[in-house]
């Protein structure tokens, strides 16, 4: 094999590796993104529970509760407070 051939096929191989290592990256980053958004979701529920207390205030850490936490995180959790209030 020539010197052309094989600088043609390591370029190949390395946009290749590098294409592949983006399409694999970009689910892992959702799923982190999720898992983030899941956690913070959770502990501010936690969180208002635990404080809520203080002022008889309280929301049950159900099913449904920390599903919708979980799921919209932050925001979530405002809207959980937001319909409790109601």
């Amino acid at each position: 094999m020539d010197t052309v051939t094989i600088l043609i096929t390591a370029l190949a191989l390395i946009c290749g590796a590098i294409v592949l290592i983006k399409i694999i990256a970009s689910p892992v980053k959702l799923i982190f993104k999720l898992l983030l958004n899941a956690l913070s979701g959770f502990l501010i529920l936690l969180l208002v529970d635990i404080v809520g207390g203080f002022f008889d205030f309280s929301l049950a850490l159900s099913l449904p509760n920390v599903l919708i936490a979980g799921c919209f995180g932050i925001p979530g959790t405002l809207l959980l407070i937001l319909v409790h209030l109601l």
